[in-house]
């Protein structure tokens, strides 16, 4: 993949600091959006004579994503590869209990993020030379079933099946190919409550089956190095006994 170029969201952690490394290490020079800049670092560190760049961003601000992506282009020429990842949670809550706020800011980083930072994106692609480009939206187990009390991100995570589909029928006129991955149970420090144990669907609290992160990087690495005349529209990757397929 030398001589590629891919940005990704919510890189300073989890799923996003991983995926970054990991595609740093298969040759992509990586553009890394983040609120932090210092966990943006850690990230690069993780990748010594990679190509790295920091962008210290909120997703949530549109003006910040618009400089954020001018400036990966500035840097590396063009962006091949957009890993939509960036996401937060609410405390668990019934939905009468949970706050506007908490719900406001689900969606303006989950969803709205995702809608800026894949808008930047097109804008990008389109034009570049040769055009085109490739979108993977990090949409979640959660895109599919509930958590409980999970009102907000889930449905977020809905939302964004909806955004990947929209983008992949409105992209196939420039070569802009868009995907989504459904992860489930991978071992990063945000969802470490979930293998010691978590409430399920009648009521017990049980810990889950987990699998390592790397699971989740090989897999955006096979939908990434595909050509653009083919496309992994769905994917979900998942610890092989977690509690997702069957009665809950």
């Amino acid at each position: 993949m030398s001589g590629k170029v891919a940005m990704v969201t919510g890189a300073g952690t989890g799923i996003g600091q991983a995926v970054a490394a990991g595609l740093a290490r298969a040759g992509y020079a990586v553009a890394l959006i983040g609120r932090r800049a210092d966990k943006l670092e850690e990230t690069a560190a993780l990748a010594p004579g990679a190509k790295m760049l920091a962008l210290p961003a909120d997703v949530g601000d549109p003006q910040a994503v618009r400089q954020a992506f001018d400036a990966a282009v500035e840097a590396f020429g063009r962006i091949d590869l957009l890993f939509n990842n960036a996401g937060v949670t609410a405390p668990p809550r019934d939905v009468d209990e949970l706050s506007v706020e908490d719900w406001l800011n689900v969606v303006q980083v989950n969803l709205n993020g995702s809608f800026f930072c894949a808008r930047e994106a097109f804008r990008v692609m389109k034009a570049q030379k040769p055009k085109g480009g490739r979108i993977i939206n990090n949409g979640s187990i959660s895109a599919h079933a509930p958590r409980p009390k999970s009102a907000a991100y889930t449905t977020t995570k809905h939302a964004i099946t909806g955004l990947t589909r929209s983008l992949s029928l409105d992209g196939r006129p420039h070569d802009i190919a868009c995907g989504q991955i459904d992860i489930g149970n991978a071992e990063t420090p945000l969802a470490a409550a979930i293998g010691k144990g978590v409430p399920q669907a009648d009521g017990v609290v049980r810990a889950e089956p987990m699998m390592s992160v790397d699971d989740v990087v090989a897999a955006v690495l096979m939908m990434a190095g595909l050509p653009l005349s083919a496309n992994v529209q769905f994917m979900t990757v998942m610890a092989t006994n977690m509690p997702f397929v069957g009665r809950g």
